[in-house]
């Protein structure tokens, strides 16, 4: 069984994808990348802006779901430049509690929009 989950808090997907998906008591959402949702525009600024617009659009999505950041497993950091990690992770680390979710982090050619980061998450209902 797959429920999709949508929200007007986060962007809206463009293309053909869910913003995420609830199996079970598993939600996997799509990579979010900086966006305003209000705006339909990439955010502009350092890595710190663009990683809190991300993790405050997952926030729309893990609400949308019921969920918290608490409820979050697993996560995958892409980073256009590995050398934003630190700025990255420190935003990151404002958002989740200890335990933190397992984490992936690697740097990748490009991104949609030529955003710096995007994050995907995994979460428990």
């Amino acid at each position: 069984m797959r429920d999709a989950i949508s929200t007007p808090n986060a962007p809206q997907a463009i293309g053909p994808y869910s913003q995420a998906i609830r199996s079970g008591n598993l939600l996997f959402a799509s990579g979010q990348i900086p966006i305003d949702p209000a705006t339909g525009a990439l955010v502009d600024g350092d890595i710190a802006v663009q990683t809190r617009r991300v993790l405050d659009n997952v926030s729309g999505v893990l609400k949308a779901a019921g969920a918290t950041f608490d409820s979050v497993v697993k996560t995958t950091v892409f980073l256009a430049d590995m050398n934003d990690f630190a700025g990255m992770n420190a935003v990151y680390g404002e958002y989740f509690s200890t335990p933190a979710p397992a984490r992936s982090t690697v740097q990748v050619a490009r991104l949609p929009k030529d955003a710096r980061v995007e994050i995907e998450i995994v979460a428990v209902l």
